[in-house]
């Protein structure tokens, strides 16, 4: 018999692929707009620190959180990376590089004791000096109607439970720290450019990325609305909240873009 520990990391995991993956497939069947909103919802993040709030208390979350905001902060370089690279380059050498961008900034954010409002202001540069040197983006071909390869869904399940399983295993075994590192691992945009990148060529799916930046800035206030509500109102009620900021900000975004166009 399965310990229970086991079991239910396993179900965590099954339930977070299921997430992720409806997610990927909202993006794809979308425009750009669109497809870059719901790949910036927090679909992967959220059940991991779910996950870690069924395992730990307010203290441990509000750690992994401030972990979590400085490493945000490398999310705007590899969107930018990305979104100049793909239509010059293959996938292998424009997620390469993106990624690995990514990695660093990870792991030299995870070097550092961050104040809240020092990882606040390290995001608020790092997103400044990206979308200023992003927009305005290039419009590509849309993303609708591209034939889906057998292997695509079941890569996206894998990697989204490889990321769940080890959201959960640092958290039991490492603390609060890496498991706020591992739970910011873009899984989303990730799987969107292996999957889109082949089908519709890097010009339409730098689009795709770029057009996330926006979005990004929701996802980040919601990691940092996490931090400071998380002791003082509890864990239920503050992921609720950061819930709610990102899926707020996501909905301003696509009311101004709306009536711009109207």
């Amino acid at each position: 018999m399965i310990e229970p520990f086991w079991a239910g990391l396993l179900a965590k995991m099954i339930a977070s692929a299921a997430i992720v993956v409806l997610a990927s497939v909202i993006v794809e069947r979308s425009g750009p707009l669109i497809g870059a909103l719901v790949a910036t919802l927090p679909v992967s993040a959220g059940p991991a620190y779910v996950y870690l709030s069924l395992d730990h208390g307010p203290d441990f979350i509000a750690r992994s959180s401030l972990a979590s905001l400085a490493v945000c902060a490398g999310t705007p370089p590899l969107v930018l990376a990305y979104g100049r690279l793909a239509p010059r380059f293959g996938l292998a050498t424009s997620l390469g590089c993106a990624l690995g961008l990514w990695l660093a900034v990870a792991l030299l954010a995870n070097q550092v004791t961050w104040s809240f409002w020092a990882a606040v202001l390290l995001n608020v540069a790092s997103f400044a000096v990206c979308l200023w040197l992003a927009f305005p983006v290039p419009e590509a071909a849309a993303t609708r109607g591209f034939a889906r390869r057998w292997w695509d869904l079941p890569l996206r399940a894998l990697t989204v439970m490889t990321v769940a399983g080890s959201v959960i295993l640092a958290g039991r075994l490492l603390g609060p720290g890496v498991a706020g590192v591992l739970a910011l691992i873009p899984v989303v945009l990730t799987s969107l450019a292996i999957v889109l990148q082949p089908r519709i060529g890097g010009p339409a799916t730098a689009t795709v990325m770029l057009h996330s930046l926006p979005g990004m800035v929701g996802f980040t206030l919601g990691v940092a609305v996490l931090h400071v509500t998380v002791v003082p109102f509890g864990t239920a009620s503050a992921l609720l909240v950061a819930l709610g900021v990102c899926i707020g900000w996501n909905l301003l975004l696509f009311a101004i873009r709306q009536r711009r166009a109207a």
